[in-house]
């Protein structure tokens, strides 16, 4: 068997794709793995029931990560095969959920519906002669892709050694068939190449039969990787074009090592499975399970709910080049049950995020903290009503440039921080404002051998001042989190009733 194994994007939403791949298009979730490459990386497979070869279309999960841009030198549509008959089915759902479609079209023959997933990637619906299941159901697998080459020409000829012969041309497009489905090569020349980043298709894999074949192809190709990545064994190698192609078996099959496929989460034989890795992993609910909807709220968040959560919250502010899931295994080692709402600063320092500018080691850029806890403040009330979230059940846990901008946002916003832990924390508004702390609880860790330690005392001296209830300890450690700030935040937390 010749043709498609699955195609490859990236999504900058995983519960937008899951309600699109899954409740719109209706295929199933037949895999959700950690990143084979980098374990932080969520991954799903989407396709019919049994997880075939030829009907996967997977996702690798850049939460909230930046849009890239289609060019030449990558995959720029996927087409899924749907009844003929079905096209008018299919373009009154479309517009009864309020997508944006075009057609139908007629190419090489066959009516042809054009709309666009969440996150922009281009999705064909292709009528053709198979089998009618009746309505509704899931297009029945890939039709094909739509390549966008700087040298169509020579891209042709590549695929050709893998069973795609010339069809036909329309429109500036050249098509290839295999004996069960298409690739369209699109001339590019002249065009901006295409940018990785989210809403663009990384790479489409072809089928091959065994690890036999890939052997064969790897003896007979230059520059290729090989990979075992459980389900099947791929090769990865790029045309003349720049196009990443790669080459998959069909076993052993989506089904080694699960019965009820996709319902649990699978992390890689070389990977570390652990309750870290799995609290650093957005979390996603499928069409019709109770969910919480995510807002529209000035900084990028996420939330993780434990099964067992009892109403407590804690709100994680990351250091410099940390996300929003950083701080989340501390977290959740301090209080299990809780709530963990991270956030993610919105400056930037040589593309590292923070919560707000340096202008030096120990000066900062005095207008944008105030204009970040101004946000703050609003992101704070936004997030309370919109998630039911309890402000005297919340605490801030913030470290290094984090927990520096917890300090502010107590002192610019007196009254919204009741409860915080702020490990390596300095201060840094210049002037700091008075302000009245009476009520507040705060626990201040500061490493012995921190390197900006010396700026700690008056970050405590002016929460005493301010009429905090301070906890201020010293624990054998650098600007690093050790184990004794777990030791004691743990213990401060229980103490607080929180």
């Amino acid at each position: 068997m010749t043709g498609l194994h699955h195609v490859t994007a990236i999504t900058r939403d995983v519960q937008a794709n899951v309600d699109f791949w899954m409740g719109f298009l209706g295929l199933s979730l037949v895999k959700q793995t950690a990143g084979f490459e980098d374990a932080e990386q969520l991954h799903l497979f989407y396709g019919d029931a049994t997880g075939a070869p030829g009907s996967l279309v997977s996702f690798l999960v850049w939460q909230d990560g930046a849009p890239g841009r289609v060019g030449h030198g990558q995959v720029a549509e996927i087409a899924l095969a749907i009844p003929r008959a079905r096209i008018g089915d299919w373009l009154t759902r479309a517009m009864q959920r309020g997508l944006r479609v075009e057609g139908p079209v007629r190419e090489f023959g066959a009516p042809v519906l054009r709309l666009r997933d969440p996150d922009g990637i281009i999705v064909k619906l292709v009528g053709g002669d198979i089998p009618d299941t009746g309505w509704p159901a899931a297009p029945a697998r890939l039709q094909g892709v739509t390549l966008w080459s700087q040298d169509a020409q020579a891209t042709a000829a590549f695929l050709a050694r893998f069973g795609y012969a010339p069809q036909g041309i329309e429109g500036g497009v050249t098509r290839l068939a295999s004996n069960r489905d298409a690739i369209d090569i699109r001339d590019t020349a002249g065009f901006v190449p295409g940018i990785p980043g989210t809403g663009v298709i990384d790479h489409v894999a072809l089928r091959v039969p065994d690890v036999a074949a890939i052997d064969a192809h790897r003896a007979a190709l230059t520059d290729v990787t090989v990979h075992d990545r459980r389900y099947f064994t791929s090769l990865y190698v790029r045309d003349p074009a720049g196009i990443l192609i790669e080459l998959a078996t069909d076993g052993p099959g989506m089904a080694v090592d699960e019965d009820d496929l996709g319902r649990t989460l699978k992390v890689p034989p070389h990977m570390t499975d652990d309750t870290d890795l799995r609290l650093r992993l957005p979390q996603f609910a499928r069409p019709g399970e109770e969910r919480t909807p995510m807002r529209d709220l000035p900084f990028i968040h996420r939330i993780h709910t434990p099964d067992d959560a009892d109403g407590s919250v804690i709100l994680l502010l990351h250091g410099t080049g940390g996300s929003e899931s950083d701080l989340m295994p501390l977290a959740h080692r301090i209080a299990p049950r809780a709530t963990l709402l991270g956030l993610r600063g919105r400056s930037t320092e040589e593309g590292v995020a923070r919560f707000f500018r340096r202008l030096s080691m120990a000066s900062f850029d005095q207008d944008d903290i105030r204009s970040e806890a101004a946000a703050f403040a609003g992101f704070w009330e936004g997030a309370m009503a919109a998630y039911g979230l309890d402000p005297a059940r919340l605490t801030v846990l913030g470290y290094s440039n984090g927990a520096n901008f917890a300090g502010a946002v107590m002192a610019l916003h007196p009254g919204l921080i009741a409860r915080a832990i702020l490990i390596r924390p300095m201060l840094v508004l210049d002037p700091v404002p008075r302000a009245d702390l009476s009520g507040v609880r705060v626990l201040t860790l500061q490493g012995a051998r921190d390197p900006y330690g010396h700026y700690a005392p008056a970050l405590n001296d002016w929460l005493t001042a301010s009429g905090a209830d301070l906890d201020a300890r010293t624990i054998a450690a650098g600007h690093e989190i050790a184990p004794e700030d777990l030791a004691a935040a743990s213990a401060w937390m229980a103490s607080s009733g929180a």
